[in-house]
């Protein structure tokens, strides 16, 4: 009997431990999304480019294929929204979040920009989060 109650103390601890762990891992993987709706909103680019990962292996994917490499991904940033009336002001709604392992997380969710002067626009993503030498990054981008 003594053995069990170890065992399922042993197993609640751990238990608790891994749960504690994946919030603590969501929450910076979230505030990087927080981070960088804000950055967006006040119009900063170069702010809202500090949530990818400075690697030429950076993949974004959108409606005009794979585009490779941070400074690429900025370059279209930039080229397609080169003012505030485009970038208009941005909402981000995540509709799934995913785990994949222990430095890896998948988040889908939708995108919004709400533009007086061009007309609104919106999508969905799809990003991957990769925690590298202790900080999450998304190393992919999948927006439509």
């Amino acid at each position: 009997m003594t053995k069990k109650i170890t065992f399922l103390g042993l197993f609640l601890l751990i238990s608790s431990f891994l749960l504690a762990q994946n919030n603590k891992n969501w929450s910076q993987v979230s505030d990087i999304l927080a981070v960088q709706e804000k950055a967006w909103n006040e119009g900063s680019i170069d702010a809202f480019m500090q949530g990818y990962w400075k690697n030429d292996s950076l993949k974004f994917i959108g409606k005009n294929g794979v585009v490779y490499g941070w400074q690429n991904t900025f370059d279209r940033y930039k080229k397609n929204y080169p003012d505030r009336a485009t970038m208009g002001v941005l909402k981000f709604e995540v509709v799934s979040k995913e785990q994949m392992g222990k430095e890896v997380y998948f988040v889908v969710g939708k995108w919004h920009l709400k533009r007086e002067e061009k007309g609104d626009v919106g999508g969905y993503f799809s990003l991957i989060f990769r925690k590298i030498k202790g900080k999450w990054y998304i190393v992919a981008d999948h927006t439509s």
